[in-house]
């Protein structure tokens, strides 16, 4: 490697980390609000919050690294050729082609980090965010002890706490259960204690008042208690658990015809979810090599100007908005017919060839303007 390409290629792995950092920032922010509100306020805590934002982190890298990364390359670029630096190497001979080494060079770098990314560190945090939200949603305790506000911990269950004490007993307790339309029953109570049983939750309300309504009869009883139990525990009845989402099923079980078979049979995926799935975790690598080369192709095809590429950064911008329409494209289709998963691999393959055209026409620009203005040219 040259004095030039590792001066080059360290300014772009500083900026792609800049731009890497801001856009996960901005995404992670946006995201953990809602995401602080669902957990905290069903009665999580802190660290709860945190592991769960830390397993959507591989999630979020993987969006943005793609952008980062042209966003170094066309960054990088621009401010060469502002400082004129670029504008010196090709007065010396060398081609657009030969300077985008380092471009090709941190394309490989990135790519290469979106391999670990995609086909292994991702799979792995959505699998165990799978298992934790089930863990957490499994937890009644953690989501009934929350005072103040009306809850919903199963469908046509209404519970709510006026205050929790600091020995943990419930204060003006109010219960409405209509899992049965038919026969509705409503529960208050002035105190109450949840009480573990192995796998079982009671909940144990003192002084209160039990309210069942007969739908057929139109009849309303009333029942007053001086202490009564309710199995809450009943509640999470019906939550069967989720097949594995396929986002987190390791890599090896889908390239393996094993794994794939397993899939197939036991977790009712069909071929064209997983063939859809295994090569958009490989096209996304080669995505990372062509988005930076597509940023600076196309900005070579500018000259040298005080006031920058602004024009060509422009059209940069707007092939990526093709390049990424056309993945949005090909996903559907692939899930349709799995045969056609090489459309995948069609927005890498159409920015390479752009870059490769657009560097073949900034090298012999002048060699094309003779050309067009030759006679009966």
């Amino acid at each position: 490697m040259s004095r030039f390409d590792g001066y080059v290629l360290r300014q772009l792995l500083v900026l792609f980390s800049f731009f890497l950092l801001v856009l996960v920032g901005v995404l992670w922010i946006s995201r953990s609000v809602s995401l602080f509100d669902k957990l905290i306020g069903g009665g999580q805590s802190a660290l709860v919050f945190l592991e769960f934002t830390t397993l959507s982190l591989p999630t979020l890298i993987r969006t943005v690294m793609p952008m980062a990364a042209f966003g170094a390359a066309v960054y990088a670029t621009n401010r060469l050729s502002r400082d004129s630096e670029m504008t010196v190497m090709l007065a010396t001979g060398a081609s657009p082609l030969r300077l985008g080494r380092p471009v090709l060079y941190f394309g490989l770098v990135a790519a290469l980090m979106m391999g670990i990314l995609t086909t292994y560190l991702r799979p792995a945090s959505i699998q165990q965010l799978e298992q934790r939200q089930a863990e957490v949603s499994r937890d009644l305790t953690a989501q009934l002890l929350n005072e103040g506000s009306f809850m919903h911990p199963a469908d046509g269950v209404t519970f709510y706490i006026g205050k929790i004490d600091s020995d943990g007993t419930l204060n003006d307790v109010f219960l409405s259960d209509r899992r049965d339309p038919s026969h509705p029953i409503t529960y208050t109570g002035a105190r109450a204690f949840l009480v573990r049983d192995g796998a079982r939750i009671n909940l144990v309300m003192i002084q209160g008042m039990a309210l069942r309504y007969d739908a057929g009869g139109n009849t309303l009883s009333t029942t007053v208690f001086e202490d009564f139990s309710y199995d809450i525990s009943a509640m999470a009845a019906g939550r069967d658990e989720l097949t594995r989402n396929i986002r987190g099923v390791p890599t090896a079980d889908l390239i393996s015809p094993a794994g794939r078979e397993r899939i197939l049979s036991e977790e009712r995926y069909s071929s064209g979810q997983i063939a859809e799935e295994l090569h958009e975790r490989l096209a996304w690598i080669f995505i990372c090599i062509a988005t930076p080369l597509v940023g600076y192709a196309t900005l070579m095809l500018g000259g040298f100007s005080r006031f920058g590429l602004w024009p060509q950064v422009l059209g940069a911008f707007g092939i990526l908005l093709v390049l990424e329409a056309l993945r949005g494209l090909a996903t559907p289709m692939v899930v349709e017919r799995p045969q056609m998963w090489w459309l995948l691999y069609l927005p890498s393959v159409a920015g390479l060839a752009l870059a490769a055209v657009f560097l073949r026409l900034a090298g012999r620009p002048i060699r094309l303007l003779m050309r067009r203005d030759k006679p009966g040219a």
